[in-house]
């Protein structure tokens, strides 16, 4: 036992300034990711500004609380239709700035590539709302293809781009497709593919569109590095596009290759590469034209970037240009290219799905507890007289009366070392679980002094900054990362995430955020912030009987798409939200997410037979003694209810 050991004066926290929701919204860095499309309100509250102005604003735990209403419980996917529509205007709108500005004679269209999100719902709105702007859609696999056939109508200005390997029965359906009025261009990615389409448009008497991907030299840039440059999946060198113009003069056909494709990378963080491969493109579709090949379209592909931490740099989660400077260049380059060489400026066409799918969705999680050390400032002991107190917990007891402002770095690592010492004796059977627990409880709250004192210096000293990371909490949040933010898990993907209430109050917590699922790798450790990766999100503190709910922003791009069913958690609800004509918001179609039985399904599970055998089971208990009839019926009632609804946890949990 711990004998003759006496509290000595506790050390009274600091009284915490006045805290307002400016403060939350530069601590969260609102402003530099949210493009004006989020901000906070006065009261505490996120909003979102559908048009980035604040005459349209939605107040985010409104559409929350107004879904709960709806029985729709978090996590909630909610998607804002009209920032889907801004973002697809302020893309043809940046264009077509960039080609007055340089007197382009050429168009500009624009292609959604369904693989960005391929959500029904997602993709009729995009074509909805790119109507006025004559944008279209960029197919990459047969199901896609079967999708943007359904859904397109005989505008022959709106264009299906077919990108991605293409067998017999696609490149024919391709080629019919453009009976139906379709202006559809197959873009060749393997020289087998031409053989195809040519073998098709003579059966069925049709003179196609045709496009073809070139391998650029110019090398791409960060995570897809390697979906550029010669190396790349797609597309044909310079010298088969050679044998292509060949073999399509030798059939006539030669005014059917009507477009040049290139994809210079995804989210492209340096527009120095950007640069680089438009200027490349440009001159191989200047000597193409010379060849004789009277091409119409230059599509440069995606790679228009999403600035997910707001740090307009060429960091991996970042991109050092605006929306604006990236069509001023893609303009500019291909223009002085052409009026260098003298040849017709090309109508450009984009594939920027991440831009502009990123933004419209939110995912709205609640957080169902949270564990982590217990960081309260104990105070320290008085152990001169304890003789048989162990040397590692004097230490560690002396360690935390020393913590001084001067002696910040000094004292976290005499803590470091007594808490090892205590726990090399305790694996050497010297040390008793009671003192293991002292010593820990001692680090912690040394840890937790030191910590505060050093934020008042200007800049936490390097040997300090484990800190954030050993005094964060672990807050267990009702969603799956696998599901519903795969990105974050498989490529370190950094997503804005930050409360979505309670702004106008300090957070006073810091934590890592778990998932549901049973992996250890479900969670969330890498946060947004301006000056460096955060290991932590400063959060609130948890009140009893209240929900709490983050947000994570900016998801709309692929992470739908990508999602799996790890443990089985499914879909999550969806809510697309609008602006009202007369004010306010409204739901304008609501998906539910998946139940246990939808997910049992996928995984061939013969779900109709599964409670017959539960119902079988519990009657041989019942005979058997082993269960009375009540309990029987709960059971029951239980495994039938859990089958056919969310496979989440409900809100309050």
């Amino acid at each position: 036992m711990l004998a003759r050991m006496t509290p000595q004066t506790p050390v009274v926290p600091m009284v915490p300034a006045k805290w307002s929701s400016a403060d939350s919204a530069r601590l969260y860095q609102v402003e530099l990711w949210g493009q004006g499309y989020f901000a906070v309100g006065s009261d505490g509250r996120m909003r979102i500004r559908p048009d980035r102005t604040p005459d349209t604003e939605i107040d985010l735990m409104e559409v929350v609380e107004g879904l709960a209403d709806r029985e729709l419980s978090p996590p909630l996917l909610i998607r804002f239709s009209d920032i889907l529509a801004d973002r697809l205007r302020a893309l043809h709108d940046a264009f077509q700035d960039a080609i007055r500005q340089n007197d382009y004679a050429g168009r500009y269209l624009a292609v959604f590539p369904i693989k960005v999100n391929q959500q029904r719902s997602v993709v009729e709105e995009v074509y909805r709302y790119g109507r006025d702007y004559a944008f279209g859609l960029e197919v990459g696999s047969k199901p896609e293809l079967l999708a943007a056939m359904a859904m397109t109508d005989e505008r022959s200005e709106r264009l299906i781009i077919c990108n991605g390997f293409k067998d017999d029965a696609y490149i024919e359906a391709v080629i019919l497709s453009t009976k139906l009025g379709r202006n559809i261009i197959p873009v060749i990615e393997k020289f087998s593919e031409l053989n195809l389409v040519l073998k098709h448009a003579q059966a069925y008497g049709v003179r196609p569109n045709i496009g073809v991907r070139v391998k650029l030299a110019s090398q791409g840039a960060g995570r897809w590095s390697d979906s550029a440059g010669e190396r790349s999946k797609f597309g044909l060198f310079v010298s088969e596009i050679l044998d292509m113009v060949e073999l399509l003069a030798a059939h006539d056909m030669l005014d059917c290759l009507s477009l040049l494709h290139c994809h210079p990378g995804s989210q492209i963080q340096d527009i120095r590469r950007l640069k680089d491969a438009i200027g490349e493109l440009g001159h191989v579709y200047a000597e193409l034209l010379q060849l004789g090949v009277p091409l119409q379209y230059v599509d440069v592909g995606g790679g228009l970037g999403v600035d997910y931490d707001g740090s307009r740099t060429g960091l991996g989660s970042s991109m050092n240009y605006t929306m604006e400077e990236y069509a001023a260049e893609v303009v500019y380059r291909l223009g002085s290219v052409c009026s260098e060489r003298d040849v017709p400026q090309p109508t450009i066409i984009s594939e920027s799905g991440r831009a502009m799918a990123a933004y419209q969705s939110v995912l709205v999680i609640n957080v169902l507890g949270a564990s982590g050390p217990r960081t309260t400032h104990a105070p320290p002991l008085d152990v001169d007289a304890g003789e048989d107190v162990p040397q590692p917990i004097r230490d560690l007891v002396h360690a935390f009366a020393d913590v001084s402002a001067n002696r910040l770095v000094e004292a976290y690592h005499d803590a470091v070392q007594g808490r090892d010492e205590a726990l090399d004796l305790f694996k050497l059977g010297y040390l008793s679980l009671e003192q293991r627990g002292l010593a820990e409880r001692l680090f912690w709250a040394t840890c937790a002094r030191v910590h505060d004192m050093a934020q008042e210096l200007e800049r936490m000293p390097e040997e300090l900054q484990p800190l954030e990371e050993i005094l964060s909490e672990t807050y267990f949040c009702n969603f799956s990362v696998f599901q519903s933010l795969p990105d974050s898990w498989a490529i370190g993907q950094l997503f804005p995430i930050m409360p979505i209430h309670r702004l106008d109050e300090r957070p006073t917590h810091r934590a890592v955020l778990a998932d549901m699922t049973c992996d250890s790798d479900g969670k969330v450790d890498r946060f947004v912030n301006l000056d460096e990766e955060r290991r932590v999100l400063e959060v609130h503190e948890l009140r009893k009987g209240e929900n709490y709910f983050l947000g994570a922003f900016l998801v709309g791009a692929y992470q739908e798409t990508l999602g799996d069913l790890h443990n089985l958690f499914g879909d999550t609800n969806v809510v697309h939200v609008r602006l009202h004509e007369e004010g306010g918001w409204w739901i304008e179609e609501t998906v539910k997410g998946d139940s246990a039985r939808d997910v049992l399904g996928y995984m061939r599970y013969e779900v109709d037979r599964l409670v017959p055998r539960v119902v079988k089971d519990c009657e041989t208990a019942v005979r058997e003694g082993r269960m009375t009839v009540p309990e029987s019926r709960v059971l029951v009632r239980f495994y039938e209810s859990a089958l056919n609804g969310y496979t989440y946890l409900g809100v309050g949990t």
